[in-house]
């Protein structure tokens, strides 16, 4: 069964964390889908490239060649999640058919009440279907706590 993580940000921006959350999944062996709104793909195509002087994030587009080789893959169509360990929902995207995912990390930006509002909704939900649930909020120094 797949487990559903809420990360709640409040003290940093997704640019601010998705990195280091992308960076253990990959240490745990596992291949990402990151599951973001059109408007923003080109934009974070670009920052997981630069977003460290001398680091990069092995990633690519599903619009790109090659894309079902890439350890990380970012998409505004994906449908499916199949082939995909860990599953990360960005600007209140979804992703119909989760597969064998492990896990899925929806993102909330704190700053956005409409963003808050349609998590609590989907929080909801998903705990009406019984599947398996965490929520993390940052504290004021950036630091997740486990408050579900």
């Amino acid at each position: 069964m797949t487990d559903y993580w809420f990360y709640h940000l409040e003290a940093s921006p997704l640019k601010g964390v998705l990195p280091g959350l992308l960076e253990k999944t990959l240490q745990k062996g596992w291949r990402a889908l990151v599951k973001l709104p059109e408007a923003e793909l080109a934009d974070m195509d670009a920052y997981l490239w630069s977003f460290q002087e001398n680091s990069f994030l092995p990633h690519g587009r599903d619009d790109e060649p090659q894309a079902e080789q890439q350890p990380i893959l970012l998409s505004a169509q994906a449908q499916s999640a199949a082939g995909f360990d860990a599953v990360f929902l960005i600007g209140g995207t979804d992703v119909p058919d989760m597969g064998r995912a492990a896990r899925v990390m929806v993102m909330i930006n704190g700053r956005d009440s409409a963003d808050v509002t349609r998590e609590r909704a989907r929080w909801k939900q998903l705990k009406d279907t019984g599947v398996s649930l965490a929520y993390y909020q940052q504290n004021t120094h950036g630091k997740w706590e486990k408050k579900a």
